[in-house]
Parts: structure tokens; sequence; C-alpha cells
């Protein structure tokens, strides 16, 4: 068993130095992605994973805000681990997407629109697993002196905006909500990691934001949200898992992967049971909250449960597809069935019950 490693040596790391370097620059109408390759497809439920994982194989972890790795190692799943890990720090899905398109990344955990661009920009990185939070925890925060209490005010109003993110399909249905278009708002492109800033200096007049920037933003004189009773229904709470094709048909990897994929759920599942820990070493120690602050983010999530990786789940993806089709936001028309490794399904529907954690739904 080899001790995992959070360290990139050599060329390694300083190709990933260098792809967070041009990450801020990242956009799938500007990256040149070779739009017209199709992805494989679904790969066959039915199909066995490798379960040999030998000697020396490596996984690199595109992580952001060093969650999954805090998650992993504070469980004590990442000691577990049969294999090597290395993990970067990346912020959105853009820049991720970067990484695995120069294969310095062979997984990594997005919200629910990265992989619909990955599908639009033609790179193949099927999901393999997911969790699911509480879909509130997701909010509109409106920039101090602004008056700006329900979805039909945001007519006329600057919104942050970042394609290729979980905030771009969230903005997206909060403008088909309230009836508006995105010609009807001024839809204001930025990184995600500026998105706080310009909240709060009043760059923009609207950002969606998830914690821990929501509770820093509330910090400022004059902050607000919109109410959830609102915005109800912007956000799935949907987190994926997904990895490079060419890893999950490595056969090393692949049986990598697996043993990840179950790593994952066992460790999520220890952070619902073990809430007060994980406030403290993650978000506390650090994310620099303070323990108030890190109570209130742990109650905003809810329990993380897990979706079986099934139609249902390509469906409701595919329904999030549609909502970035409608807006006009999409290039070219892409399937959900595309950015699926269903033989993972195995894997959650063995863990999911043996680790005591909760199915979103039981399956048909």
């Amino acid at each position: 068993m080899y001790r995992p490693s959070t360290m990139f040596p050599g060329l390694r790391g300083r190709t990933i130095a260098a792809l967070l370097a041009v990450a801020t620059v990242a956009s799938f109408g500007l990256t040149g992605c070779a739009s017209n390759d199709e992805p494989v497809g679904t790969t066959n439920a039915d199909a066995p994973l490798p379960t040999e994982i030998p000697a020396g194989t490596t996984l690199t972890i595109a992580d952001q805000s060093e969650r999954l790795q805090s998650a992993l190692r504070i469980s004590g799943e990442l000691d577990k681990l049969p294999f090597k890990v290395q993990f970067a720090n990346f912020v959105g899905g853009p820049a991720i997407l970067e990484a695995f398109r120069a294969e310095a990344a062979d997984v990594a955990p997005v919200g629910d629109v990265p992989p619909i661009h990955a599908l639009i920009a033609g790179q193949d990185v099927p999901i393999i697993a997911a969790y699911q939070t509480a879909p509130s925890a997701m909010k509109l925060a409106v920039a101090p002196g602004r008056s700006i209490t329900r979805l039909v005010d945001l007519k006329g109003k600057k919104i942050a905006y970042a394609e290729g993110t979980a905030q771009q399909a969230a903005v997206l249905r909060a403008l088909n909500k309230a009836n508006l278009k995105p010609d009807d708002v001024q839809l204001v492109r930025l990184q995600l990691a500026e998105f706080p800033d310009a909240v709060r200096t009043g760059q923009v007049d609207v950002a969606p934001l998830i914690e821990p920037n929501v509770t820093r933003f509330l910090r400022t004189q004059g902050a607000s949200l919109i109410p959830d009773s609102e915005t109800t229904g912007i956000y799935s709470g949907l987190a994926y898992l997904y990895a490079r094709r060419a890893v999950v048909q490595d056969p090393a990897k692949a049986a990598a992967t697996r043993a990840l994929v179950g790593a994952y759920v066992r460790a999520y599942q220890w952070v619902n049971t073990h809430p007060e820990e994980w406030a403290q070493k993650y978000y506390v120690d650090n994310q620099k909250v303070g323990p108030e602050d890190a109570k209130r983010i742990i109650d905003s999530l809810g329990t993380y449960t897990f979706p079986h990786l099934d139609q249902a789940l390509v469906d409701q993806q595919q329904s999030t597809i549609d909502v970035i089709d409608a807006a006009g936001q999409s290039p070219k028309k892409v399937k959900a069935s595309n950015g699926f490794d269903l033989r993972f399904e195995a894997v959650i529907s063995e863990t999911v019950p043996a680790a005591g954690a909760t199915f979103v739904r039981e399956k048909n």
C-alpha cells in the first residue's frame, strides 16, 4: 500500500502550476476547444470495472478549495487508498477542464454544469459519482445599497456570470423563473473567484454564491440575499465526480478510480456523522471562518445524500442542459447520456448502504 502524496514532483508540478496561471482566461468560447470531437458516450453499465491496482498507480485529483482532499484526509479514507494520490487546487470547472485537456489531472469534483461544457467542448470526461446537498445552499447575494428582494427585480441589473459553472445554470434558472431573458439583464462575465469582491464592492448588483463565500459576504455592512422563497429551484444541489475517459479505460487507473469512488462516498458520509469535527478542521482551520459561521455553513448544506448513477440522474442532467440551450447559451446541442460512465453505479449501490449513507432516491 502506498501512502498518498499531496505534492507534485518535477515536470508534473510545473505543468499544474502553468495551468493555474492560465486558467483565469479559460472560457469555452475562447480556448479553441476541439468542439467537433464527439464523446465516446455512456459506457455499458453491466461491464465490470477492473479491481486490481498495480503497485505505482497514481491518480491526480483536481480539487476545489481543498474540499475533497480534506474530506478524504480528515475522515481517514485518504490513508486507506491503495495507490498514490496527488492534488492540485483550482477555482471552477473551466480551469479544471484545462487541466484535463493537458492530461495534467485524472479526476475532479465539480458542480452540475462543468460536465455539460466538457461535452460542448468535445472533451470526453464522464461522470462517475455524485452527491447532493440542500438545493437552497446557493444564494443570490445582493450588493450593499441595492434593493433587490424578488427575482423580477433582476431586470436591468448587473449579474455576475461564469460559463461552465453551476452558478451559470442558477442564474439562467432564476431568469427563467422570473420570465426574464438573458437580454433583459446585464450578464457580467467574471471568474468565480471574482464573484465575492465584485458583489461586495458593487461592481455587480447580484452574484450567485455558495459557502463559505455566503457567510463571508454577509459580514459586509448592508449586504443582503434574495430570499430563499424566491430562489427555490434555481440550484440542483448536485455535485459530481468526473474523470477523463482515458483514465477509466486504463485498467490500472480504472481500478484506482473505482476505489476512489468508494472512498468518496464514505468520506462524505463521515462528514454527515461528524459535523462538529468537519466544521472545525475544514471550515475553521482550512477555510478560516469562525466557529459560529462554520456551524451555519454545515446547517445550510444539510445531509449529503447519493444519487444512483442511472437514467434518472441522466435525465436530471439533461434538464440542466436544456435550460442552458433554451437561453441561447450553448453553441451546440449535446446529450447528457454521453457524459456518464454507468459502470460505477455498481460501486455506488454497494458502498452507500454499507457506509450507512442514504440514497437520494431508491432505484425504480
